[in-house]
């Protein structure tokens, strides 16, 4: 029996991975465990779901450091013996990263990428990473202020793509929407804010799995069938794309990519395949490859745990996800202890 401890519960409208990544390690066949929630916020659905989360706790944001989260997780550590911890945010991933070998000393395996894996492939790094790994990238560049964009819309025209450097990406038709959605990023994410070339295209993602030596442990292609207005999939469909998973197979040799990932893909009308992003773990919509036939939660733990882990070698096109909302009752209580005590 494996304690598995996972985070980004909240299932809203623009969901976290961590609901989706545990009903994945539920269904594991190699491999019992117990669900250790690690939640940011008191109303994250996923601390409520009893019967997929064993017990949560609280943790410290991010930009608290390193040392307050190590010590919060050492207590955690403490009360139930952690063999694994999977953590689900681009904004948390330095964090745990960075502890992960003072973690494994004290028994709490990872799987994640390196540090140097991590920061290349960052939004504001994207032109130099596609030029080094010979993969086709939009034009980007990082401003900081939004007069910058002045020049930007003379070299790459309109529309233009305003992204956060964590999260959050808007399409501009004009320089005052444009500038909104600089305002409004930048107020959430901070400094600085990417303006990307749009390509005109199909969107396909592509979500894997990394063995850190080069070979590809699992690879799975959706095309989104429904969009939020926040960008997200809410529907999809597993699709057979040799071009994507040609890409897909390129990245993880030429980068030696060590973990889960997302790659956000741009089809033109050549039939030319464009890098948009590198999510550097588990996207929201993972239980489609668990459905298809490639359990990427299970086969990272077991990466993480240092056991043989065979690559998938197929999975089933033609599936689709389509994401749902329900209603929990909740006990008041339970809300008031989780948000006294830091867990439940």
């Amino acid at each position: 029996m494996l304690t598995i401890a996972v985070t980004g519960l909240n299932a809203i409208d623009s969901p976290g991975p961590g609901v989706a990544v545990i009903r994945g390690l539920k269904e594991a066949k190699s491999f019992d465990c117990r669900i250790i929630g690690l939640s940011y916020e008191s109303l994250e659905p996923g601390i409520y779901m009893h019967d997929i989360v064993d017990k949560t706790y609280q943790i410290p944001y991010p930009s608290t450091g390193t040392d307050i989260l190590m010590s919060r997780l050492m207590y955690i550590h403490e009360k139930e013996k952690l063999d694994v911890v999977i953590p689900n945010f681009d904004a948390e991933l330095y964090s745990f990263i960075k502890l992960a070998p003072r973690l494994k000393e004290k028994g709490i395996h990872s799987f994640l990428p390196t540090m140097e894996q991590f920061e290349e492939r960052h939004k504001v790094n994207l032109p130099a990473f596609g030029k080094k790994y010979g993969i086709h990238v939009p034009r980007s560049t990082s401003i900081y202020t939004p007069n910058e964009m002045l020049q930007l819309e003379k070299d790459y025209g309109w529309p233009l793509v305003v992204k956060g450097k964590y999260y959050d990406a808007s399409l501009a038709y004009n320089f005052d929407q444009a500038k909104s959605y600089f305002n409004k990023i930048s107020a959430k994410w901070g400094f600085p804010i990417i303006i990307q070339e749009f390509v005109h295209g199909t969107e396909y993602n592509v979500t894997g799995l990394g063995d850190g030596e080069g070979n590809t442990i699992a690879a799975v292609p959706m095309r989104k069938q429904y969009i939020t207005d926040k960008g997200k999939a809410w529907g999809g469909i597993s699709i057979t794309d040799k071009k994507a998973l040609t890409l897909t197979t390129h990245f993880l040799k030429e980068t030696k990519w060590r973990g889960a990932f997302e790659l956000e893909l741009m089809k033109n009308k050549d039939g030319e395949y464009y890098l948009l992003e590198i999510n550097p773990r588990i996207p929201a919509w993972i239980y489609l490859a668990v459905g298809v036939g490639q359990n990427i939660p299970e086969a990272l733990t077991r990466l993480a745990m240092g056991w043989k882990t065979d690559a998938y070698e197929s999975y089933e096109a033609g599936k689709m996800f389509i994401r749902y909302a329900w209603d929990m009752i909740v006990d008041l209580h339970e809300f008031e202890q989780i948000s006294t005590k830091g867990e439940l």
